[in-house]
């Protein structure tokens, strides 16, 4: 009898769903290449450049422009920033090795140099390969949507109100955004002490809102958007018992999102 073939475990990237979407939320564009040629520049040629690092010049030809409008050479130029290898020595960068860049244009004048990109970070350069494109295709997909989750910048207010029976209680927190848009988060706790917790993205307030999904933009925003620990001052008008409980709400909130896991520091970290 003819044995089925073992299964094939699905591609991973290298790389965590807050990695790409650290880059994926402020790059304009982003771009599949193949390095074409790599030159490592001399330290005096590379102010700013952080320690254990080199600065190279690459040139690259484009395969897909994931993200993006305009203009776009087939070759373009730009700067990336990256470790020393383990010996010490420059990182080697191989002729049509395929990369991922995020990027934004550059003005040259009154026009935009269509052959030049400018890197998002220092080392806005990634290693390309399919897993990690369609992480970032269904990133890009959930930036686009109207509604889509904002970044979170802080927490506004907030307060817990006991229920009609012992045990019971709800704690409601608002959160700030850098778009303005409502955020808030519920948790209500029952009688016999569970609980069970919900964020609403938008003007209703909605306790049974679904629970976001880790490695989603609705995931993302608050597993690395949140503080590490709820800001008692923001409960004003809220009794002392009363806070540490909302406290206590908002650190089962963080221990349900779990880590927001990052294998490279974020853009401007």
């Amino acid at each position: 009898m003819e044995q089925p073939a073992p299964a094939v475990a699905a591609a991973v990237s290298p790389y965590s769903y807050a990695d790409l979407a650290d880059l994926a939320v402020v790059a304009p564009m982003a771009i599949h290449a193949r390095i074409r040629k790599a030159a490592a520049l001399k330290p005096e040629q590379a102010p700013g450049l952080a320690a254990g690092h080199v600065r190279f010049f690459i040139e690259a030809d484009v395969v897909s422009l994931i993200r993006g409008s305009g203009p776009l050479a087939a070759r373009i130029s730009y700067l990336v920033d990256l470790p020393l290898a383990a010996n010490g020595k420059a990182s080697k960068l191989k002729s049509k090795q395929p990369i991922l860049i995020f990027a934004r244009p550059v003005a040259s004048g009154t026009t935009t140099d269509t052959g030049s990109v400018r890197l998002v970070a220092p080392d806005a350069q990634l290693a390309w390969d399919p897993a990690t494109e369609a992480r970032l295709r269904a990133i890009l997909t959930e930036l686009v949507k109207p509604g889509a989750p904002p970044a979170i910048t802080g927490i506004a207010n907030g307060f817990h109100v006991p229920g009609t029976l012992p045990g019971e209680g709800e704690t409601q927190l608002f959160l700030n955004t850098a778009t303005g848009d409502p955020v808030s988060l519920t948790v209500i706790t029952a009688a016999d002490g569970s609980r069970r917790w919900a964020a609403a993205f938008g003007e209703i307030v909605d306790g049974s809102a679904a629970v976001p999904r880790r490695d989603t933009l609705a995931w993302y925003r608050l597993a690395c958007g949140l503080p590490k620990a709820l800001p008692l001052d923001k409960l004003a008008g809220t009794a002392p018992e009363d806070r540490k409980k909302a406290a206590a709400d908002y650190a089962m909130i963080l221990g349900a999102l779990g880590e927001c896991t990052r294998t490279r520091a974020p853009v401007g970290g």
